[in-house]
């Protein structure tokens, strides 16, 4: 079964599964209500913030604050691989300029 749903039971005591409306998560910017769609957004975002490339490799980027905090962001340099642990951590690192929303499909 490729996605979920609930079963329901009909007045002619059939089952069927009526499928649910599948979501997928998105990093808004907050002050200008953009959906980040890719690495290079997000890291202009973030370099707008005080935000710098720190390493990369073929398969990850990493981005460290400019003032030298501990802070480290890392994330795929594929954005097809960035995933709503990516997402949580550039919301928890800077807070009030990034949200996670749910986007309906």
């Amino acid at each position: 079964m490729a996605g979920g749903g609930v079963w329901v039971f009909r007045n002619n005591g059939v089952m069927e599964l009526e499928e649910q409306a599948t979501s997928r998560k998105a990093l808004v910017h907050v002050a200008t209500s953009e959906v980040i769609r890719s690495t290079e957004a997000l890291e202009r975002r973030l370099g707008a913030l005080g935000w710098e490339r720190y390493y990369e490799d073929r398969a990850t980027l990493q981005l460290h604050r400019r003032d030298g905090s501990a802070d480290l962001i890392s994330i795929p340099r594929d954005f097809s691989r960035f995933r709503s642990t990516h997402m949580y951590d550039v919301v928890v690192k800077n807070r009030d300029h990034f949200k996670v929303v749910d986007l309906h499909t």
